[in-house]
């Protein structure tokens, strides 16, 4: 029986084109968006409430140092006169000292030293306190995004195997929850992407959904090997590494879960390359009783596996 295909999963058949995977490990998609306005493609919001937290925190500080030294600059331009406590003989020292007046006026800290006098110091100090209490409002936002932002942490193994199961083959791979918190009705999709000839002869990227063994599980406390059965109803049915490589396979993998933490559904995804794809090998086993009779799961190895002898 011929496998169920897709004409398209959403990414397009023009695809096929492309000289990259359609989905990086980490699940993010390999499209370039050219031909917007810049504030109509770059969303600021969604760009600091998305980017590792080591970003986000260079941009606090990058944000922080470059506010106080711009306004340093204004204090310095309208005449350190302007302010009462200015004491550096040379223009560095007396600009590195507006930088400091500025970081205590943009933080509403106030040490009492320096001060401002005459109109436009004191108006420069307004609007620099405005823009602290708008800054840290707006910081304070961000952050509190990022924590409430629910988002699942799981791992997936680096490679996929396709190894004896059951008496036939199957194509597997494992994944584990990486916190503590509890997932539950985890659901899983798998599609088989790979480009082949059409009728006119020519290269169209095709979708195939894979048949899993188990498409859900009710809870996920350990790790999951999600399998797909190699049978003559499969895609994979009959087809060599080589045919994947050539065909530029690729198993685009979808996870949904119910997080008990925030009471909402999260998602995560990933990709293997036929590259990525471990023929006559099978993961080894990480679950295993502590000395106090304790299941216990070592997510360091999940990657690890082994020919089969």
């Amino acid at each position: 029986m011929a496998a169920r295909r897709f004409e398209d999963l959403g990414i397009g058949t023009k695809a096929a084109e492309a000289r990259v995977r359609l989905l990086n490990r980490d699940g993010t998609f390999n499209v370039r968006r050219k031909g917007l306005p810049f504030l109509t493609w770059f969303s600021g919001y969604h760009y600091l409430i998305s980017i590792p937290w080591w970003k986000f925190n260079l941009w606090i500080v990058f944000s922080y140092v470059l506010i106080n030294a711009f306004f340093g600059l204004i204090y310095l331009t309208i005449g350190t006169e302007g302010l009462v406590g200015i004491d550096g003989h040379s223009i560095a020292e007396r600009y590195l000292q507006a930088v400091f007046f500025s970081t205590q006026t943009f933080t509403t800290v106030g040490f009492g030293r320096i001060a401002p006098v005459g109109i436009l110091s004191n108006v420069a100090a307004a609007l620099e306190s405005l823009t602290g209490l708008l800054s840290f409002a707006f910081a304070t936002g961000l952050v509190y995004g990022r924590f409430s932002r629910p988002i699942a942490k799981v791992i997936f193994s680096q490679q996929a195997v396709i190894a004896p199961y059951e008496g036939k083959t199957a194509f597997m791979f494992r994944v584990a929850n990486q916190r503590s918190n509890q997932l539950i009705d985890v659901g899983a999709t798998v599609t088989l992407s790979r480009v082949e000839l059409d009728s006119r002869g020519e290269k169209r990227r095709q979708f195939y959904p894979l048949e899993l063994e188990r498409s859900s599980v009710t809870f996920f406390h350990l790790s999951w090997t999600v399998v797909h059965p190699i049978d003559d109803h499969s895609p994979l049915y009959g087809v060599t590494k080589e045919e994947l490589d050539a065909s530029d396979a690729e198993f685009l993998v979808l996870l949904k879960a119910f997080d008990d933490t925030f009471s909402q559904t999260v998602h995560t995804r990933t990709s293997y390359k036929s590259r990525e794809v471990m023929y006559g090998h099978k993961f080894k086993s990480i679950i295993r009783t502590g000395r106090d009779g304790m299941t216990e799961i070592e997510l360091d190895k999940i990657h690890d596996h082994e020919a089969i002898v």
